[in-house]
């Protein structure tokens, strides 16, 4: 504004000389064209200046610094506008949620243990039948006696049934080594599903679900572990349930933590190889304001909720290591009852962040 000024003034000293340079005795008749386009310029480009004793008017400002914090004030209207929802929240206990790492598992080697064991199953089922009727011939020998039967024919049918015994107790140890297998690799709960073909495994290996293996951070324990948890859906992080299944028979060697074993629907988004984040509830709780993940804004290089104070809102930090709740920031410093903004919070950013540029413009100038 100061440069607009600035430049007016050298057109109008401009004007000036122009009239002065004009020849002849009736100067004002021939300059009042001059006179009247440039002051059409001036009017155009300036307002009206205002009348004695009037201050000029200035713009509502929607950002003030008090206490050494920005402060943000909005009309009904454009709290309207922007769509700023707030709620009157307590600060009261919280059951804590662990941060944990989720994998979701390929099963190939379940569908192979579970074909393997019933395949043995029916490979001892046909070495006993086999030894059944070996058995019944040589008692049908022995009682012929060699007056009916040659020796060497009674000698053939006990050597088969001497095999077929040693068949049905390989059989019988092939079966007793993939069930020990199975319990070793995946535990009593699913080595038992696998020996038995249980509706856990059936709906496995249909993919109807999927075994997620959660592993807690390194020095975090949860025993018993809890029931239901939770894990994120990539990229939208949409939550879905988790079903424990049973302590995990190993770790995340990535990470060397407690380890257990969720089941998961095959159609809550999540497929064999991705990783994610899992919340398990916690038995400690953690008391403060409980701030929804929506509700929280990104800037300046921190974490933020904003909150009701003097008509207006200001922000305030979320660490960020601040304790979860139920998909939401437990945040411990927020006084008991305070009004968080739920939705519009970012526009409130925005706002604070247009203020501050218009204060350093200010300050240019």
């Amino acid at each position: 504004m100061r440069r607009r000024r600035v430049l007016l003034a050298g057109l109008a000293l401009a004007g000036v000389l122009a009239l002065a340079a004009l020849p002849g005795p009736d100067l004002r008749a021939r300059g009042a064209p001059l006179l009247a386009a440039l002051d059409g310029l001036v009017t155009a480009v300036l307002p009206a200046a205002p009348a004695a004793g009037v201050p000029e008017p200035k713009a509502a400002a929607r950002v003030a610094v008090e206490d050494g914090r920005a402060i943000v004030r909005l009309t009904p209207e454009e709290r309207a506008r922007v769509g700023l929802e707030t709620a009157i929240l307590p600060a009261e206990p919280h059951r804590q949620e662990l941060t944990a790492y989720g994998s979701v598992l390929d099963l190939a080697r379940v569908t192979e243990l579970t074909n393997a064991y019933a395949g043995a199953v029916a490979g001892l089922q046909t070495a006993r039948a086999r030894a059944a009727v070996s058995a019944s011939a040589a008692r049908r020998a022995r009682s012929l006696g060699p007056a009916t039967m040659a020796a060497a024919q009674i000698e053939t049918v006990e050597a088969t049934v001497l095999t077929d015994q040693a068949a049905v107790t390989a059989a019988e140890s092939q079966l007793r080594t993939l069930a020990a297998t199975a319990q070793q690799e995946w535990g009593p709960v699913l080595g038992r599903g696998i020996v038995e073909r249980g509706p856990l495994v059936t709906r496995l290996i249909e993919r109807a679900d999927f075994l997620m293996q959660v592993t807690l951070p390194p020095g975090e324990t949860l025993n018993p572990p809890p029931e239901t948890a939770f894990a994120e859906v990539p990229p939208q992080s949409d939550r879905v349930a988790l079903r424990l299944v049973s302590p995990a028979t190993r770790t995340d060697p990535r990470i060397q933590g407690q380890s257990f074993f969720y089941r998961v629907s095959g159609a809550g988004g999540l497929l064999p190889g991705m990783s994610t984040m899992a919340f398990l509830p916690a038995a400690r709780s953690a008391t403060g304001v409980l701030v929804p993940e929506d509700a929280v804004v990104h800037g300046e290089g921190g974490t933020w909720v904003y909150r009701g104070v003097q008509g207006g809102y200001v922000r305030h930090p979320v660490r960020a290591d601040a304790p979860l709740s139920a998909d939401a920031f437990v945040v411990e410093d927020l006084p008991d009852g305070s009004e968080i903004v739920l939705k519009g919070g970012q526009a409130l950013l925005s706002e604070e962040m247009k203020g501050q540029i218009r204060v350093a413009g200010d300050d240019d100038d």
